[in-house]
């Protein structure tokens, strides 16, 4: 490792070994950061042993990948197409669907706008507290904040992925658990309600913090780095720009991405997002090139190199969902 590299470097081995020291990792969930991030782009299709081999440096040891892969396809997120004593793992069409409507997210230049109407899921049946608590958790999971235990609200949600995401996160075994479940795209203008609305249905502090949290992790990764992406060796590049995705997915998961008059003065995530997009270009060309050695599909050919990867987070902000007529879908 030359001197030049070393700063970089020593920041990275830090930042994998925090988050190997996790009291859980959710191996599905890095495997679904991985997949969004770095194989879609190269047609969605990849040999297991390639995976396995990616993110061992990470903790994640290859009977975790294998479990976790085998689940992921019970989900419904990937399939499974044999080659000989091989086999590559593909998106499913509902996967790959999935995976693009994140994407315009978690790569935008800027915030979704509001098109100014709530997104309601309603419980218009009765639900026991066992029974309602995976539904509450995979919500928040969504982005929704809840205004009383019958009322889930967003921003800006398309309500026919949010059922379907329901279901392929488990809620189908339970099926009476989406039965009393009323999907409402409400026209709610702008108001002093809304504020209100915001206020009852979402702890911003506790968002906020984590923001400030993710720019703790990553802002003296970037200030080591500089402007010169070769202070960072190819392997440190990917593992890096694997746990910022990671991260700051799980962060958009939660965060409904409120319009800013809704938000508080100083609102985190648009520092956040800058970071994020600083510090993942810098990461691309190096990362790509350790990408380009080890990804293989099961006949052992390489993964085609993907186009336009240098157009993440410059584009224009995330689209606002089409707004409907009020109508009303249940499940």
């Amino acid at each position: 490792m030359t001197a030049a590299r070393a700063p970089a470097s020593g920041t990275v081995a830090a930042r994998v070994a925090a988050f190997g020291q996790q009291s859980r990792v959710r191996a599905g969930s890095l495997i679904i950061s991985v997949f969004g991030d770095a194989v879609l782009p190269r047609g969605g299709r990849l040999w297991i042993g390639s995976l396995i081999r990616l993110l061992e440096p990470l903790g994640i040891n290859e009977r975790l990948t294998r479990t976790a892969v085998f689940r992921l396809a019970k989900q419904e997120w990937l399939r499974i197409e044999p080659h000989g004593r091989r086999a590559d793992y593909l998106l499913t069409p509902a996967g790959q669907r999935r995976f693009e409507e994140a994407s315009r997210a978690i790569y935008a230049g800027q915030p979704r706008a509001w098109d100014g109407r709530w997104r309601l899921m309603l419980l218009v049946g009765e639900m026991d507290a066992k029974a309602r608590e995976p539904l509450r958790r995979a919500l928040f999971w969504q982005g929704f904040g809840h205004i009383g235990p019958d009322c889930f609200v967003h921003p800006s949600a398309d309500l026919d992925e949010v059922l379907r995401a329901l279901v392929t996160e488990g809620l189908r075994d339970s099926p009476r658990q989406l039965m009393p479940l009323l999907a409402v795209d409400a026209l709610h203008g702008l108001s002093a309600n809304d504020g209100d609305l915001v206020r009852r249905a979402w702890n911003l502090d506790e968002l906020a913090q984590a923001y400030a949290g993710f720019v703790a992790d990553y802002q003296p990764i970037l200030d080591a780095l500089g402007v010169d992406a070769e202070r960072i060796e190819d392997e440190s590049a990917f593992l890096l720009r694997t746990l910022l995705i990671h991260d700051w997915r799980r962060l958009l998961l939660r965060d409904p991405e409120l319009p800013d008059m809704l938000l508080p003065t100083g609102w985190p995530g648009q520092q956040a997002r800058r970071l994020t997009q600083a510090l993942y270009q810098r990461l691309l060309a190096p990362s790509e090139r350790h990408l380009d050695q080890h990804l293989r599909r099961a006949d052992g050919s390489a993964l085609p190199a993907p186009a336009g990867l240098q157009a993440r987070f410059h584009g224009a902000p995330a689209p606002a969902l089409h707004a409907p007529q009020p109508s009303a879908s249940t499940a």
